[in-house]
């Protein structure tokens, strides 16, 4: 997953359009799965608790990566030509597809986001399909060897989840364009008035906490979510970040400032 991450990270630092990242995403993600299939298959797991921790938690991280860079591929090529409000009505309608979908495999939703394991041994364990547990007709053209019935569907939901995220940034986007081009009198949004490099010291920070969507956002999302935000170009802020690495002392400057004028205000707080 590190070596994904990696990999990942250069090729957002390098293409800036959703095709291009995408068309190098899923690239990267194939290789990656490959590997991780060529070692699985000469694995043997020690026991079934293993098994089922493999098909939950780690393979579906990884294939949930291909999934969504192939979904964005897909639906950037298919995007209309046309008004901001077409291209909107496009993706509010491929947001309805995410929903659909939510709706359609509820019942295994509300299982694994709360964290229920009593059915694990269905869902995770290879061999053990059961075609009344909603099963995708993916799962029967898939490697026997290297898929249980459930764990693409986990996969799914982790990519939905950051394909939302992608889609209703697109349409923040296009609203802010339309918005722009009707009037430009009277500001619609908050405007970041600090320094740039303070704003992607900030980003890297929430980005490498995982604030968003439990870590599965990418980088690149989070920075356009900022600049839609905040009415800011941060360009070529993987150079920025560079520029903060490179910093002899006090690294997360702008850090250690937002804590030490937040601990100043709750001591004058306390004070009154």
């Amino acid at each position: 997953m590190l070596e994904l991450q990696q990999r990942l990270q250069e090729i957002h630092a390098d293409k800036t359009e959703p095709l291009e990242y995408a068309e190098q995403g899923i690239k990267a993600s194939i290789t990656v799965l490959e590997k991780l299939k060529t070692k699985f298959i000469v694995h043997a797991f020690q026991d079934k608790k293993e098994e089922i921790d493999f098909f939950r938690n780690c393979k579906p991280h990884l294939a949930s990566k291909l999934i969504y860079y192939n979904e964005i591929y897909t639906i950037i090529s298919n995007k209309p030509m046309g008004a901001e409000k077409t291209i909107r009505n496009y993706y509010k309608t491929e947001l309805e597809k995410l929903d659909m979908f939510f709706k359609e495999n509820l019942e295994f939703y509300r299982y694994y986001r709360t964290g229920n394991q009593t059915l694990d041994h269905k869902y995770f364990l290879r061999g053990k399909y059961d075609v009344k547990l909603t099963l995708d007709s993916f799962y029967f053209q898939a490697d026997q060897r290297f898929s249980t019935s459930h764990d693409y569907k986990v996969a799914k939901i982790l990519a939905n989840d950051a394909i939302k995220v992608f889609l209703e940034s697109e349409i923040q986007k296009s609203q802010n364009k339309t918005n722009t081009t009707e009037s430009t009198a009277k500001p619609s949004k908050q405007i970041w008035t600090g320094s740039k490099v303070a704003l992607v010291e900030l980003i890297y920070a929430l980005h490498t906490e995982g604030v968003f969507n439990n870590g599965h956002t990418e980088l690149k999302e989070v920075v356009n979510l900022f600049e839609t935000a905040f009415g800011v170009d941060l360009g070529q802020f993987n150079r920025v970040f560079l520029e903060i690495r490179a910093r002899k002392s006090e690294k997360t400057k702008f850090l250690n400032l937002l804590k030490e004028k937040l601990v100043l205000r709750m001591d004058n707080a306390d004070a009154i």
